[in-house]
């Protein structure tokens, strides 16, 4: 039966039966040669009608040929009893007939029921059970009922094997109340143990129980109810039944073998024992075949498994889309990899690439030979010798992978490969003014290093350290440097570096292992002579893994780093041509034999003029291409700029002042756009709107310029170059000549007004001054650091360094009480210790001199002092604070004022000697800030100050001293009616 249902070329048998059947007219290549043994029948007879159902399909070899299928009805033969007798010819024969059986076993059957001509194995756990099963087939009754139990209420339906156990431990009266009434005439094929194969004959109905153990019940033989074999519905259902079985069982080699065994069993089919084969073999629940079972109408039983085969092809169809779809997913990523290995293989046969070892061994090779020559023999030996090692390792090793990085970095390298220096003083002068203003010292010192590779022909590597406050250009000249040198850049920071590894690399037996930072830069730069830009120096750190200063020791010492050894590379590399510049804050803070291997050039700051310039070239044009702004839509003036530098960015870089113009542009950019889309709106309206809309917009756009004539200096209206116009005089005489028009012209009027209020907002222009510069950037964020116009008693101004550049600050003194043997002194300030020992070293120098003055004045022997240095929340430290605290205790000790605008810095021996001092400049430009006149020096430092530019020492009386004696008598040796002077 399994050929007859999935092979369409199968022979077309001719079988013996009473019942209904079909007559298979044949034809070649036709796929329904099998349909006429589903029907069962195929003896003729001439009390049988005829009729005739065809059927299209395609044919076995793909022709699409339509096939003929004649179907010949016949009548019944006599009764139904003896079509079953003749039906059931091919079941083994037993004495006496099965139906001669009404009393027999009930056999619980727990997950399907059974189908007549199905084979059913049980497992019959009741002992009683089983010996009555087996005495009945040694009598030759060899016959049992096959019932379906039902599910107990709450319960759901499942094969599991606790339903199982609860059905065997049933017995009796409440085993007779779960069975279904309608179940199966079973022969018993075969017992092995507590196994049980049954076979089904026909269907029963439970009457009632004869016996409890084992369950023994009277039954009653069911029959189908008589139905018209020639009616046509029956006969389409069929055929239905039929066609979708043909295309489940072409799906299914289970299903075939089920075909194949119920025609052994059964004989032929008709049309009840289609359904019941339908439904046996489908995968439904136990209800729904239950249902067939029950159902005696062969239509309605008909119906019933059409809906079954139905639901088991849709099942079907999506376990076919999913086989397909994992098929596919699978099937494509072999075929990839089968492809990939074939081309391989095809490659490697024509010669067309080689295997993996020899193809790296060729690109190290050729990435090597631009620079054998000038590659040195030391390091080619070992390139070579690693080479013939790869070509040893087997690629699946770890070792290939650690030759194989090793060569990668080995080749990769500009060995010998320097760049084309630029030995043009000018034009490298010309550049590094285009890109810095001021920072003399280093644009000379870089003009010196070209010079002497002009003459010499060749340069050599420097290590140069620039030291200075966050934001005078020490970074971003390192920039300027490489351009002007047409040498490549690279730029590495070490603030907080604290790993050796980073500078010197890692050894290759590390997992991940990585050369240092200066492989790393001749890698991405490409040649041997870069300028490297080594960030932040003093701020390296020392953990765990080493110190890194002392690593730099090597990397920055000019007779070291011709055989800088990385740890990595394992091989020495040239790192003479290299130029390093370094960045520092505070020098103090770099290690001594770091320092001592380093040219340093201190950058001081900027002065209020070189801001200026600096604003004004770069920082001003910078700030409005970022902020999209124009030239002629904003004039900053130079007293916003002062105003800006002195009250809010006094530092000594330019870093603060930059974030200042920017945000002070950025203002001015959102007041455009606003500006401009209110003029737009206004535009739009006037165009669009009727004449009440047009007179409002007007009313609005007058409301908008005289607004804009509140705001006093921010806004002036520009027209034709001209800034006496003013936006009222614009909106009358726009309205007098809208009036003036006829209105017949009034397109040309919109389009006049328009070409106007486009030509008042395109010139429109933000002038930012001293009297709004507060609208911008908020309030002044430094005052006034000088707290006296006149300095009083006890009262003297000296000149500190900060990290600003450097301020002016007042030491204080006064008494405190007087009394006998009382003289003391006590300090406030937040002074740091050499500041405080710088206090008491003033108070001595103090009593000594005043002894000397005035021997007869007892003051610091009788009288408790008190020395404040304001403000009291700023820590200070040094010892340049000295003389200006002998001048403060000695002028309350004289009660004389010291010389109005003086100020002045040194420190002081116990002897009254005066020792030099730094940040010359920048305690310059604090007094000049502060408007002072006349500056006391030490002498030592007379050099510093000769080296400041002329405009900052434009009129200051500067002196020069060497002994405290000499600031007594500029301090309090003066006429009274000229102490100004």
């Amino acid at each position: 039966m399994l050929k007859l249902l999935s092979t369409s070329t199968s022979r077309v048998h001719c079988l013996t039966t009473a019942t209904p059947g079909l007559r298979v007219k044949p034809d070649s290549n036709s796929v329904f040669h099998a349909l006429g043994r589903l029907t069962g029948l195929t003896r003729r007879s001439p009390k049988n009608s005829l009729f005739r159902a065809c059927f299209c399909s395609d044919s076995g070899d793909g022709s699409g040929s339509q096939s003929v299928v004649e179907v010949a009805v016949k009548g019944a033969e006599s009764e139904s009893d003896g079509s079953d007798s003749k039906a059931s010819s091919a079941i083994v024969p037993t004495n006496p007939r099965p139906e001669d059986y009404l009393t027999v076993l009930a056999l619980p059957l727990p997950h399907r029921p059974l189908f007549p001509g199905f084979y059913m194995p049980i497992f019959v756990k009741d002992p009683k059970l089983l010996a009555a099963l087996q005495e009945n087939r040694k009598r030759q009754a060899p016959y049992a009922g096959a019932f379906l139990v039902k599910d107990e209420a709450g319960t759901e339906s499942s094969p599991g094997s606790e339903t199982e156990k609860s059905v065997y431990e049933i017995k009796g009266k409440e085993l007779f109340k779960r069975l279904h009434e309608v179940g199966t005439l079973a022969q018993i094929s075969s017992i092995q143990g507590d196994q049980v194969v049954l076979i089904g004959h026909r269907r029963l109905r439970i009457t009632e129980m004869v016996s409890e153990d084992p369950l023994t019940v009277k039954v009653d033989h069911l029959k189908e109810k008589p139905y018209d074999k020639d009616d046509d519905v029956i006969k389409a259902t069929s055929f239905e039944v039929i066609s979708t079985l043909r295309d489940v069982l072409k799906t299914s080699s289970l299903w075939r073998d089920h075909v194949q065994t119920y025609s052994q069993h059964i004989g032929d089919f008709n049309f009840p024992r289609l359904a019941d084969f339908g439904a046996a073999i489908s995968g439904a629940n136990k209800l729904q075949c239950q249902q067939v079972l029950e159902e005696l109408d062969v239509h309605k039983r008909l119906q019933l498994t059409l809906e079954l085969v139905k639901k088991e092809m849709e099942i079907s169809k999506i376990q076919e889309s999913i086989a397909k779809a994992i098929e596919e997913k699978i099937s494509g990523e072999q075929r990839r990899y089968l492809l990939n290995e074939q081309l391989k293989a095809i490659k490697k046969e024509l010669g067309l690439e080689t295997d993996d070892k020899t193809a790296l061994s060729a690109k190290f090779r050729e990435r090597l030979e631009p620079n054998r020559e000038k590659c040195p023999p030391h390091v080619l030996q070992v390139i070579e010798e690693e080479l013939t090692k790869l070509q040893l390792l087997e690629a699946s090793s770890s070792e290939f992978n650690v030759t194989r990085n090793y060569l990668d970095w080995l080749t990769i390298l500009p060995w010998g490969n320097y760049s084309d220096e630029n030995f043009d003083v000018i034009r490298a002068q010309k550049i590094l003014d285009e890109d810095h203003y001021g920072l003399t010292d280093v644009k000379e010192r870089i003009l010196e290093f070209i010079a002497v590779g002009k003459l010499r022909g060749t340069s050599q590597g420097k290590i140069i350290c620039l030291s200075g406050p966050p934001g005078v250009g020490k970074t971003s000249i390192g920039r300027s440097i490489a351009r002007a040198l047409n040498r490549k850049f690279f730029r590495f920071s070490v603030g907080g570096l604290s790993d050796v590894a980073e500078i010197k690399g890692h050894r290759r037996t590390y997992i991940g292992a990585m050369p240092g930072k200066m492989v790393q830069c001749l890698k991405n730069v490409g040649t041997a002579n870069p300028l490297v830009l080594i960030d932040e120096i003093d701020k390296l750190g020392r953990g765990h893994a080493g110190d890194p200063a002392s690593a730099l020791l090597e990397l920055l010492d000019p007779e070291q780093n011709a055989n800088f050894l990385d740890h990595y590379l394992d091989v020495p590399i040239d790192l003479s041509k290299v130029l390093f510049v370094c960045t520092a804050n505070v020098v103090e803070n770099i290690p001594n034999p770091l320092l001592d291997r380093m040219e340093v050039i201190a950058i001081a700051g900027y002065i209020t003029d070189e801001k200026m310039h600096i604003a004004r070239d770069y920082l001003e044009k910078t700030a409005r291409e970022a902020c999209g702004v124009k030239s002629e839509q904003v004039e900053v003036t130079d007293a916003a700029l002062l105003g800006l530098i002195e009250s809010y960015c006094r530092e000594a870089g330019v870093r603060n002042l930059q974030k200042h113009i920017e945000k002070i542009y950025r203002k001015i950019a959102l007041r455009l756009v606003r500006e401009g889309s209110s003029n737009e709106s206004t535009i739009s309206g006037e165009v669009v709107q009727p004449q009440p809309a047009e007179a409002k917009a007007e009313g609005d756009e007058s409301d908008q310029h005289a607004d804009a004539n509140k705001t006093g200096g921010e806004v002036e209206s520009v027209v034709n170059s001209s800034h006496e116009h003013t936006s009222e005089t614009s909106v009358q005489v726009d309205t007098v000549q809208e009036n003036s028009q006829p209105e017949n012209s009034k397109d040309a009027t919109d389009t006049k007004k328009l070409q106007e209020t486009e030509a008042n907002t395109t010139v429109e222009k933000v002038l930012v001054d001293t009297s709004n510069l507060a609208d911008f950037v908020g309030k002044p964020v430094f005052h006034a650091e000088r707290i006296y116009n006149q300095t009083p008693v006890g009262v003297v101004m000296g000149l500190a360094w900060t990290a600003m550049g450097g301020s002016t600050l007042y030491v204080e003194t006064t008494q405190v009480e007087q009394g006998e043997g009382k003289g003391a002194l006590h300090v406030t300030g937040q002074l740091g210790d050499v500041m405080k020992e710088s206090a008491q070293i003033a108070h001595t120098v103090a009593r000594a001199i005043l002894s000397e003055k005035e021997p007869d004045n007892p003051f610091f022997a009788n009288c408790k002092l008190h020395l404040h240095v304001p403000a009291g929340a700023t820590p200070k430290d040094g010892p340049s604070a000295g003389c200006t605290m002998i001048t403060s205790l000695l002028s309350l000790a004289i009660k004389k004022p010291v010389r109005q605008d003086l100020a002045m810095t040194g420190e002081v021996t116990l002897t009254g000697r005066i020792l030099p001092i730094g940040g010359v400049k920048e305690k310059t430009i604090a007094a000049r800030r502060s408007e002072v006149k006349t500056i006391i020096f030490p002498f030592a430092n007379r050099r510093d100050y000769d080296e400041l530019a002329p405009n900052v020492r434009e009129g200051l009386d500067v002196h020069f001293v060497d002994d405290y004696s000499q600031i007594f008598n500029l301090a309090f040796e003066y006429d009274d009616n000229n102490a100004g002077n």
